[in-house]
């Protein structure tokens, strides 16, 4: 595992590589108020097959946080810089949430790109209650902090059964989250407007959505899926906003094998 700086548009962001050299790569995009170990779970599942780039998005994690706002333009042209660091032409893409979000754009923008997505718990549009919802927690940080939406964060990101491994690791990520940084996301959120242009996607997407996400509802996802020309999508039973940390076993099982097919990306 190797630790890299990247200077993109402003920003310095830090990411990690896993996995042997040669293989195709893979590039892992964390959600908000999240960083790049929120994959931990994934990684040995995922180098059997790929290199794997995951790095933290500006404003979270070790990356640096510029003042903002930020808009999804920003934030793909930050993950085409990470490719660009690496030499990556084409790549398989993964994301989760805000991750997932600025994949698609990177998908819509620079097509060729992409070999393989896997989109988790995103949405592709900003209806009135998703965008003052962003205003309300916008507020709330400005203040008290990161810690002024911690339980309401914990809480719609797992299930009421989750064990309290993932919710404690996921709570010192929320916390470690510069207000700058979540800010300057959140407002990117406010911006959202990717559904209509869905029908483009040119590559295989998988949707992959925590049957209990309130965040990025099933229904609001398979809406997604219907437009995307190869999309597909893919329900997990009980889990919320964040799979990948709650059940990484279920998570594993349902991407690793789609992404194992992406063996012309490179």
């Amino acid at each position: 595992m190797t630790r890299i700086s990247i200077p993109a548009n402003g920003a310095t962001l830090s990411a990690r590589i896993d996995g042997q050299d040669g293989r195709p790569w893979l590039l892992l995009s964390n959600s908000l108020a999240a960083d790049l170990t929120m994959w931990d779970d994934q990684i040995t599942a995922l180098t059997r097959t790929h290199r794997v780039i995951r790095y933290d998005t500006r404003g979270h994690g070790q990356s640096s946080a510029p003042e903002g706002p930020y808009d999804f333009p920003m934030l793909v042209a930050d993950m085409a810089a990470v490719l660009d660091h690496v030499g990556a032409d084409k790549a398989d893409v993964m994301g989760l949430s805000l991750g997932g979000m600025t994949a698609l754009g990177l998908g819509l923008a620079q097509p060729d790109r992409i070999g393989r997505m896997v989109v988790c718990d995103a949405r592709a549009d900003n209806p009135p209650p998703f965008v003052s919802g962003w205003d309300d927690r916008i507020a709330a940080i400005a203040a008290g902090g990161m810690e002024a939406i911690l339980e309401g964060t914990l809480s719609r990101w797992f299930s009421p059964t989750c064990p309290p491994g993932p919710r404690d690791r996921a709570a010192a990520m929320i916390l470690a989250t510069p207000v700058t940084g979540y800010t300057g996301c959140a407002r990117a959120l406010q911006g959202l407007d990717y559904l209509r242009h869905l029908a483009r996607l040119p590559m295989p997407v998988l949707y992959v959505v925590g049957a209990e996400d309130l965040a990025a509802p099933p229904a609001a996802m398979q809406a997604m899926a219907e437009v995307t020309p190869q999309g597909h999508l893919t329900q997990l039973p009980g889990l919320a906003h964040v799979p990948n940390m709650e059940n990484p076993g279920l998570f594993n099982a349902t991407t690793a094998p789609f992404l194992a097919q992406g063996g012309s990306a490179c």
